[in-house]
């Protein structure tokens, strides 16, 4: 059995291998089929979706993993949101959603003139290559809660939906 995890960026793996030890966990380079930003929670669910297909589809003993981060409004207020996929070999396809927090307005700036989230955050932090270490919510949480831990959060909900739909199988 592997795991293939529809990214290469370090944070997403780095979240599927502390929640799967024993398994192998590849990154894989694999297309969201969104855009480069997505912009709803439906938007960015789907690019977790397609990743994670993408992955299940290469090998009859390959669990597909799609994690996608992106932005959606509440109230007119606009939030981080982030979406996780696992597909089974069996193809079935199981969800989950994590934290939200909302964005400050001179990013949210930055977003409605089609800037990807990560750019803007390493000139927001005045750091490089936010988007593979702390990320969005490290920054926005003074490190409380990081990338890698925000991804771990949803890979441990799909995990668990994966364990309970494996005992209800067999």
């Amino acid at each position: 059995m592997q795991i293939q995890v529809g990214s290469q960026n370090p944070t997403k793996i780095q979240a599927v291998k502390e929640m799967f030890p024993n398994i192998d966990v590849i990154g894989v380079q694999a297309e969201s089929g969104v855009s480069a930003q997505p912009f709803s929670d439906e938007e960015t669910k789907s690019g977790a979706i397609t990743r994670a297909k993408y992955c299940a589809m290469n090998n009859p003993y390959t669990i597909g993993v799609g994690l996608e981060g992106g932005v959606m409004y509440i109230d007119n207020e606009l939030y981080l949101c982030n979406w996780g996929a696992l597909v089974t070999p069996e193809n079935d396809i199981i969800t989950a959603s994590g934290a939200r927090i909302k964005i400050p307005n001179d990013v949210e700036e930055g977003l409605l003139k089609n800037i990807e989230l990560g750019e803007l955050m390493d000139t927001y932090a005045e750091k490089k290559d936010v988007s593979k270490k702390e990320g969005a919510i490290g920054i926005f949480t003074n490190q409380l809660i990081t990338r890698k831990e925000m991804f771990r959060h949803v890979v441990t909900l799909l995990k668990g939906q994966w364990m309970l739909l494996n005992s209800n199988n067999h």
